[in-house]
């Protein structure tokens, strides 16, 4: 169990600043900031050549939240490409495998674990059966 910490409450610091009417926004889409009095209205912004024609030109409408989502962006260049500063070398050619020494060599190495296994599996089945006799007498 925590106790508390006297002080401010721990959700303080994540809280809206007051307005200047002395109420506090609860959620983004109620807080509308006021309008500076020395700031000049922008033009309208120039409609998106990706726009498709059934949307009207002009602000688009707040989603969830207030956000509008991510703004637009402006394609680079027709042409364009990031600086080269490295040319990579071409790919070196393999060299030519013998595909019928490539299968001998696997059956070879298949044989070998095959025998592995089976002097392994010779030397469990002796050591159960010596441990069976030896527990029966």
């Amino acid at each position: 169990m925590t106790t508390p910490r006297p002080g401010p409450a721990s959700d303080d610091p994540w809280r809206r600043p007051e307005s200047g009417d002395g109420s506090t926004s609860s959620t983004p889409a109620d807080h509308q900031p006021a309008p500076s009095p020395l700031a000049t209205p922008s033009p309208a912004p120039a409609p998106s050549p990706l726009a498709t024609p059934s949307q009207p030109p002009g602000p688009r409408p707040t989603g969830p939240g207030g956000y509008n989502g991510p703004p637009p962006t402006t394609a680079p260049p027709a042409g364009w490409r990031p600086p080269v500063h490295l040319q990579a070398a071409p790919p070196r050619h393999l060299p030519h495998q013998d595909m019928g020494a490539l299968d001998a060599r696997e059956q070879r190495a298949q044989r070998v674990t095959w025998a592995i296994g089976a002097v392994a599996g010779a030397v469990l089945l002796v050591l159960g059966c010596l441990l069976c006799v030896r527990a029966l007498f």
